[in-house]
């Protein structure tokens, strides 16, 4: 029973990650490229483990979360200051594109489901969450979400496996390696759903009391059970052979395997959108608490009037944008795309925070393996985000953009260049 409870508890990450986005975006992978980038979401869920789990024990271990860490150790001068901003960068374009993409997605799911008017859906999504936000504590909402996230991994799950997906497509999907041509921003939205910055100084913040085995046991599963659902997702979305959108989905399933199938995906979205719409607005209030607030600070205590704001401008953000009718497949998609521009960002101070030796000590500070599992996360994620942001330069200057490949060989320099300082960094701090 106490194992279930921590799976429970740390079913707040999947809850965060599994959302419209890794909906939308893993559904539209799989109606466009089939099973071919499985092997996304297999790294992304690997990538996603290996930095929750540093940045959990950063809290375990130290006795500050992930926020109060980062400021601790880049304090002062115009790198701390360059520092502060960054992470605030990850906090409000992070958390707000995340928090509009939930309430869309999650509307457009209950919208399919009973037929009801968008603006009223949005309404109503935006009070409950907000009502959970305000008189929950956060253990009690991270169990209420655990359940939803049971119930969506069900939906998703047995209409994947209903599918029956040939065998040797699904491994070669996820063990081979091979992004087909004009995949590239699938495949950094995928890791961008995933491995989600706010999502670190979330798991980060709630840690706090925890011990480090029982922790590694239920955030390991937690994790583990989201990247399975996630792959069920793109399974789900080879049905369709068209556009991909929801409603076309939602048509596939429904002519594939009966009309509840169609019935049981759009719950799915909805768990999916609601459960998100919690997190996003939960995650930003953590990471502003570390950054600006201290242990013995009450100003910042999770009634406080500026916890509450945090939360209350994020959660207001998505319900803007729900009312305004914008469509939700592109800007869910855009949403995961900024959030992989924001992640190398925010997983290189991880990295530096957990080789720190005078605030990890012997016992919590990264060894060989970890580092090397790190290093290789990070690097992915710098070729990756830089990659997508000479393509976000060169479309807004409409200039050409050069060929992948060529992207991802300049990216792959820029990791190696950037591992030269922040290696020689990580090993100061470590003696």
């Amino acid at each position: 029973m106490r194992h279930l409870l921590h799976i429970l508890f740390w079913s707040i990450i999947a809850a965060a990650f599994i959302g419209p986005g890794t909906v939308t975006t893993a559904a539209a992978s799989g109606a466009q490229f089939s099973y071919s980038l499985l092997w996304a979401l297999l790294f992304s869920t690997f990538a996603c483990l290996v930095l929750q789990e540093a940045s959990a024990r950063v809290t375990v271990i130290s006795g500050k979360d992930l926020g109060q860490a980062i400021r601790e150790r880049f304090r002062g001068g115009a790198v701390g200051f360059l520092v502060l901003l960054l992470v605030l960068g990850a906090i409000v374009l992070g958390c707000a594109a995340y928090e509009a993409g939930n309430i869309l997605g999650g509307v457009a799911g209950a919208a399919l489901g009973t037929g009801f008017p968008p603006r009223i859906l949005t309404l109503a999504v935006g009070l409950i969450a907000g009502l959970l936000l305000y008189f929950g504590t956060t253990k009690i909402v991270a169990r209420i979400l655990g359940v939803v996230v049971a119930f969506m991994g069900v939906a998703f799950l047995v209409t994947a496996c209903l599918i029956r997906p040939p065998l040797g497509a699904l491994l070669r999907g996820t063990f081979l390696p091979a992004p087909p041509v004009g995949s590239g921003i699938l495949v950094l939205g995928l890791i961008g759903t995933t491995v989600v910055p706010y999502n670190l100084f979330l798991g980060s913040g709630i840690a706090a009391g925890q011990k480090l085995g029982e922790l590694r046991f239920g955030l390991t599963i937690a994790i583990l059970l989201g990247g399975l659902i996630s792959m069920g997702i793109l399974v789900v979305g080879t049905v369709i052979t068209g556009p991909f959108s929801f409603e076309a989905l939602s048509s596939a399933l429904s002519e594939r395997l009966g009309g509840w199938a169609g019935t049981f995906f759009a719950l799915g979205l909805f768990a999916a959108g609601f459960s998100s719409a919690i997190t996003a607005p939960l995650a930003a209030a953590v990471t502003a608490r570390g950054l600006f607030g201290t242990g013995e600070d009450n100003r910042w205590h999770e009634r406080s009037y500026r916890y509450r704001c945090v939360w209350l401008v994020v959660l207001a953000t998505g319900v803007v944008f729900g009312l305004t009718g914008v469509r939700p497949i592109p800007a869910i998609i855009l949403a995961q795309a900024l959030n992989g521009i924001l992640l190398p960002f925010v997983a290189i101070f991880l990295l530096l925070v957990v080789n720190d030796r005078a605030l990890m000590g012997s016992e919590g500070i990264n060894h060989v393996v970890s580092n090397i599992c790190m290093g290789v996360v990070v690097a992915v994620t710098i070729v990756l985000g830089v990659s997508k942001t000479v393509q976000a330069v060169a479309n807004a200057l409409k200039l050409p953009v050069p060929q992948q490949g060529v992207l991802l060989v300049a990216s792959a320099a820029v990791a190696v260049i950037l591992a030269v300082p922040i290696t020689r960094n990580a090993l100061n701090r470590r003696h």
